[in-house]
């Protein structure tokens, strides 16, 4: 090669050198949004409310949130597909799981989350919680932080939660000349009670007043003290002493009726004494506007619900959880999302402006803004405080998470409703279920 050649050869590799080095450069930029390019996340929710209450603009909430997470995380946006009613929720997140395309972070309904976690659908949040110094659960309500769990390992975060109260219709109590029960009241108190107002109002022949409706055979085992399960769903406790005390307990309230079904429609027009209700119900209905539209003939207020012989004043606590899909392919984002709908401070304060649920955090629910809240929805009354509720909260009880629990419960009801209604004798039919169930159990 001559010395003209070679030098027009080497001008030529600078240029194009250069542009390997830059080729590379872009290539491992490749997918970093070196073209501004943003993260997008998919929200799964659905229309109105949790808690199965009337409520205007339920997207609200979400709509601010994402607003100003967003506004903090310029290289994120957030979507979600709107008018997904609740009936339809499960359906549509089990058709979007088949398909492949679920979303990043998504709303869990109580009867899905077993199942999900059993099909590995649902992110394990241990490792995302332990790595990051910003978040503390220590500051949410231990049981709601349960309520996320499966066999000790966190799978879903709650953004809110509610727990049952007992719904007093006052009165009618004051009718018959009957206090209100204190929060420490016993089942004996309640049958009294029960017993006293349970009668024939108009002469017919036919009982038209009730002691209670929907206090069913679960309050009772739980107010009792007792577990049905094992943690993780390898054996039934129904036969245990305290589980049968708590089916005699509701055969001896049913007894009462004399036969007479009672309907959540005696209780709509005053003439039952007691019902368990979501708090969320309470928050929902106790002020205006919707309390003329229901429960407006009659006082009332909630109290703790009674407590048994081997138990407290406790009750179920329900959660509304949220997690991550296990394939998302954004999982900080996805992470710092969900923590800024469960955490932020803001975010779970909204839960007391858009929602009928109480927040996770427990200093969101004892602020001073919380208990303006509380005290606004029921201002003539002093049961309803930021530090009961805190104390109802931390005494819920949380049910076991595993695979069958589900079925296993529907069992359950299905036998003890027939136990109850056809007066068996309460020992042989908890220990005839209990077999029946531990078998379910332990069938692959």
């Amino acid at each position: 090669m001559n010395g003209e050649v070679w030098k027009n050869t080497r001008t030529m590799l600078v240029p194009v050198g250069s542009l390997c080095i830059l080729f590379l450069i872009l290539a491992a930029f490749k997918g970093y949004q070196f073209v501004n390019r943003p993260v997008v996340l998919e929200l799964g929710i659905f229309a109105g409310s949790y808690w199965d209450v009337p409520i205007q603009n339920s997207d609200t909430f979400y709509d601010e949130a994402i607003a100003e997470f967003e506004k903090q995380h310029p290289g994120v946006k957030v979507k979600y597909s709107s008018g997904i009613l609740k009936r339809n929720y499960s359906e549509w997140v089990s058709q979007q799981i088949i398909r492949g395309g679920e979303p990043d972070v998504f709303c869990i309904l109580p009867n899905d989350f077993n199942t999900f976690v059993s099909i590995g659908i649902l992110k394990d949040l241990d490792e995302m919680i332990g790595r990051d110094p910003e978040f503390d659960k220590s500051k949410m309500y231990v049981n709601a932080v349960k309520s996320g769990q499966f066999q000790g390992r966190q799978y879903a975060l709650p953004s809110e939660v509610s727990p049952v109260l007992m719904f007093v219709n006052k009165t009618l109590l004051n009718r018959e000349g009957i206090k209100m029960p204190n929060g420490n009241w016993t089942w004996d108190d309640f049958y009294r009670i029960c017993e006293k107002v349970t009668k024939d109002t108009d002469g017919d022949g036919q009982i038209d007043q009730f002691g209670t409706f929907g206090f069913e055979w679960k309050d009772a085992v739980y107010t009792n003290g007792q577990k049905l399960f094992k943690a993780d769903g390898s054996a039934a406790y129904f036969d245990s002493p305290g589980v049968v005390e708590a089916l005699e307990f509701i055969m001896k309230l049913n007894q009462l009726n004399r036969n007479a079904r009672v309907t959540a429609s005696d209780f709509d027009a005053g003439r039952v004494a007691f019902r368990p209700f979501l708090f969320s119900t309470y928050k929902a209905y106790k002020p205006y506007p919707y309390r003329i539209k229901k429960y407006g003939q009659f006082e009332w207020e909630c109290i703790k619900l009674p407590k048994g012989p081997r138990g407290n004043n406790v009750s179920e606590l329900h959660s509304l959880l949220m997690g991550i899909s296990s394939r998302t392919k954004h999982p900080k984002e996805a992470w710092e999302f969900l923590k800024f709908l469960v955490y932020k401070e803001r975010t779970q304060t909204n839960v007391l402006k858009y929602s009928y649920g109480i927040p996770v955090l427990r200093y969101i629910t004892e602020s001073e803004f919380g208990e303006r809240v509380f005290s606004a929805v029921s201002p003539e009354e002093t049961f309803i405080n930021k530090s009961l509720l805190s104390e109802v909260i931390e005494q819920s009880i949380v049910t076991p998470k595993f695979q069958k629990y589900e079925a296993a419960i529907a069992m359950a009801d299905k036998e003890i409703f027939q136990a109850v209604s056809m007066e068996k004798d309460p020992k042989k039919a908890m220990e005839d279920l209990n077999k029946e169930i531990n078998a379910f159990l332990k069938n692959n």
